[in-house]
């Protein structure tokens, strides 16, 4: 037997002064046939869900005097009124639960007349998701970030919290940042993260005068199973070894340039950056790679800590009149990034030669390598140059096939828009990604699930609570990572780390000797000489080595 739930909706019509009783909504019994599905923000249509996500909540954006939604999954349906779409969650949870195929039927009336829009579907899948995301809220003001947080939200249901705020140590005249947060195995019990800021302090001299001092002070806040330590290093864009206390980085000298008339705003670019790779125990660094001419960034392990994989740019200097920095600006179109590995043995921490793994030869540009859980697939950002595709509209998500060698653009997934800093599940089965498809300024978190056959579902936005919460919502997400939990760490606590005692990271033995990069938070990086072994690069399907999708 079919069984039938119906909403109560508040009713605020004003009459008299007297406000309207609850009244519940209910299927008209007189409507026509619409020829097309209703326009919802977000658009779920379509869509396949984890089986513990929130609930799917939207907007009917189709205008209309009155609006009814029918929710059907097996033998029971819901019915909802009102322009909002807004679930309960048990009646989620029970939708979920009945089968995995959840049917939506909405009404709209317009003039007395109901039409019935042709209706969607939500598939559920048995594959569950990491209860916990976090990421960086920030501003898109280009200049400043002094309402930037560091932010955690379950995905089980609606609840978010402050892992960390900017402002905590600092005021807003002198700014601050917070970035590069990270974990081992998804274990927000192994977290690190970067902090920039500037301390007021007062100095006592010795003939009793007071001297107002502001000291520029930063680090890398790092938590180790509730150990936390800052370390004085300048490091960023981290990766934790999967079986060791050993986090390998990229130091940068990263600059922002602003177009005079392009829509893409911003150019941001290194005019050096090396990897190095930082042991817990040993608070000791050991530099990978040392060549002014080359542009080492954004390394990730594969799943078994064999492989370090990393993008990288050859960049000589073309103008030695001016400036290294300026000369990148002037050229900024011609830096392509190529996808690298490099074979790593724990046992003497000794890596081996540079290894091709995707050429983009001068056609385009990858960055962000992230290899899947199971090591099968590695999933990247192309673009047509530079290595900070969050700026770049011509940004797509690629797939590469580790097993076959072959590598795909996930048309998919992507959209005219800006796709990237993208992140896989613990299971292997799900990505999420940062996108700008709606506006081109807001970039939203969205989830998608990975086949059997290495395709992927359509991709949802994050869900909210109020549906139309992203439409409002002025700042933008950044580098969303999966967790397989709650941060504990309460941001007070965080803070009193931040201003309490630092480590000094040291060079280890092991250095080459011709290594001189960063290992203060105050220094800049430099660089020394390297050697480079390239291999057979893979191919796409199309049979070429790069490629991009936007034009």
């Amino acid at each position: 037997m079919k069984r039938i739930h119906h909403i109560l909706l508040l009713a605020s019509v004003v009459c008299a002064g007297l406000l309207a009783s609850c009244s519940s909504a209910s299927i008209p019994e007189n409507f026509t046939e619409g020829k097309a599905q209703p326009t919802i923000y977000p658009d779920y249509a379509g869509v396949t869900v984890p089986c513990n996500i929130a609930p799917l909540n939207f907007a009917i954006e189709n205008e209309a005097d009155d609006y009814v939604t029918r929710i059907k999954s097996g033998n029971e349906e819901w019915v909802i009124g009102g322009q909002s779409v807004q679930i309960d969650p048990s009646d989620w949870q029970t939708m979920k639960q009945t089968s995995d195929k959840i049917s939506v039927e909405v009404f709209t009336c317009s003039k007395d007349q109901w039409t019935r829009h042709k209706s969607f579907d939500i598939m559920v899948s048995k594959d569950s998701i990491d209860p916990y995301i976090s990421y960086r809220l920030i501003s898109p003001s280009y200049v400043t970030y002094e309402n930037l947080t560091l932010n955690q939200r379950c995905l089980e249901n609606f609840d978010e919290s402050l892992i960390y705020g900017n402002m905590i140590n600092t005021n807003e005249e002198d700014g601050r940042c917070i970035n590069c947060h990270n974990y081992q195995n998804y274990d927000p019990n192994r977290m690190q993260f970067h902090v920039r800021c500037k301390i007021d302090t007062l100095i006592v001299k010795d003939n009793g005068q007071v001297e107002h001092k502001t000291l520029t002070k930063g680090g890398t806040l790092i938590n180790y199973d509730g150990k936390v330590e800052k370390i004085d290093m300048s490091a960023v864009y981290p990766t934790w070894h999967p079986k060791a206390p050993l986090i390998a980085y990229s130091t940068n000298h990263t600059g922002q340039t602003f177009h005079t008339f392009d829509t893409q705003k911003i150019e941001v670019q290194d005019t050096y950056s090396d990897l190095i790779l930082y042991d817990l125990e040993k608070h000791e660094i050991q530099p990978l790679e040392c060549d002014t001419n080359d542009l080492d960034c954004f390394p990730f392990w594969d799943p078994a800590g064999e492989y370090l994989y990393y993008c990288s740019a050859h960049y000589e200097q073309q103008d030695s009149a001016s400036s290294k920095e300026m000369d990148l600006i002037q050229h900024y179109e011609d830096v392509h990034y190529n996808l690298y590995r490099r074979s790593f043995d724990l046992a003497t921490h000794n890596f081996g030669p540079r290894e091709l793994v995707y050429d983009c030869g001068d056609t385009c540009s990858a960055t962000l390598p992230r290899i899947s859980p199971d090591g099968r697939y590695l999933l990247f950002t192309l673009g047509k140059y530079g290595v900070f595709h969050i700026w770049h509209n011509s940004s797509d998500l690629y797939l590469m096939d580790l097993k076959a060698r072959q590598t795909r653009c996930v048309t998919e997934v992507n959209s005219p828009d800006v796709e990237s800093y993208h992140s896989w599940s613990s299971n292997g089965k799900w990505i999420i990604f940062s996108s700008r498809r709606y506006d081109g300024n807001f970039t939203r978190p969205f989830i998608a699930h990975l086949n059997d056959d290495g395709t992927f579902t359509r991709p949802f936005e994050l869900p909210q609570e109020d549906p139309r919460y992203h439409q409002m919502f002025l700042r933008s997400y950044n580098i969303p990572e999966f967790m397989t939990g709650p941060v504990t760490i309460k941001p007070q606590d965080w803070a009193a780390y931040d201003t309490g005692d630092t480590i000094k990271a040291k060079m280890s033995p092991n250095a080459p000797k011709s290594a001189d990069v960063t290992t203060s938070a105050s220094q800049q990086t430099k660089k020394a000489e390297k050697t480079d072994t390239a291999s057979v690069p893979a191919k796409q399907t199309d049979g070429t080595t790069g490629a991009t999708q936007k034009q």
